[in-house]
């Protein structure tokens, strides 16, 4: 039996260093079976943060050899160094050990106002068509890992864009909501203002680390860019909106319409971005 050896990194927001562990390689492990063995028998002080084990809660994030991956679904044997090395994710604040403060996702996420239907059909039933179901059906499948975030170039190297930037994961959300028939409110002006869409340079990374195989990019981003611009720049839905008298809707209007219950506090409202109608900050 080989043995592998395990460089954690292990500290706090003061600072930490890396301790190794050596193990035997056991069979059909994976790399969070393989921290489970060290808080038995090693490291009972460990912190590590998991819970289904099974890669559909998104908990057991962290860098496997400087990759962005869910310790539940990485296998020991696609690993083939004698030494791996688990970090936290570099992007959120550390907590202890591999545990992170991921809360800035949750700020974000309350800048987004829900799905809001119109009024029913006169037989008082709502009906789409197979193929808006089927768009948006991808973006349904996320877990929330945050592991798309913590990739992001955007705010992963540059801290003071989170004030500015809501990420992968919540142009995801801003996709699936532009793209539902039944949903009444229209969220590009907040996308362009408030959410830093225009900072992302599609790099893709966000689509390579996501566990659920959504193609961020291609599927999300770059569409709600087009529908952005649509709303923002053509001169054709400019003209449409006069001949049919149809407001566009502000950021203010845009929160307004958010049920009070879950629309952000005075806290949580970020400031517009730095970007004017040329897209240049």
């Amino acid at each position: 039996m080989t043995e592998v050896t395990m460089s954690i990194w292990r500290g706090d927001s003061s600072g930490g260093s890396f301790f190794d562990y050596n193990l035997e390689r056991v069979e059909g492990e994976v790399v969070l079976d393989v921290v489970h063995r060290i808080q038995a028998t090693l490291a009972p002080d460990l912190a590590c943060r998991w819970n289904c084990k099974a890669g559909k809660c998104g908990s057991c994030s962290a860098e496997i050899d400087g990759k962005p991956s869910l310790m539940c679904m990485t296998r020991m044997d696609t690993l083939p160094n004698d030494k791996i090395t688990i970090t936290p994710m570099k992007t959120f604040p550390i907590i202890r050990d591999l545990v992170t403060d991921v809360s800035f996702n949750y700020v974000m996420a309350r800048q987004i106002p829900p799905f809001t239907p119109g009024d029913p059909e006169p037989d008082g039933t709502y009906r789409m068509q197979q193929v808006d179901i089927d768009r948006a059906q991808e973006f349904h499948k996320c877990i929330e890992c945050f592991l798309c975030q913590d990739v992001c170039h955007v705010i992963r190297d540059h801290e003071v864009n989170k004030l500015y930037y809501a990420g992968p994961r919540f142009f995801v959300r801003l996709a699936s909501l532009d793209m539902h028939p039944l949903d009444t409110v229209d969220r590009r002006e907040l996308a362009r203002q408030h959410l830093g869409l225009g900072f992302c340079n599609i790099t893709k990374c966000c689509t390579e680390v996501c566990p659920e195989h959504i193609k961020i990019t291609d599927n999300a981003i770059i569409p709600l860019k087009e529908r952005v611009v649509d709303s923002s720049y053509d001169p054709i839905a400019w003209l449409g909106r006069k001949i049919r008298r149809k407001v566009k809707y502000t950021v203010d209007q845009v929160y307004a319409l958010a049920p009070a219950q879950v629309a952000p506090t005075a806290l949580d409202r970020l400031p517009a971005t730095a970007i004017d109608d040329e897209g240049k900050s």
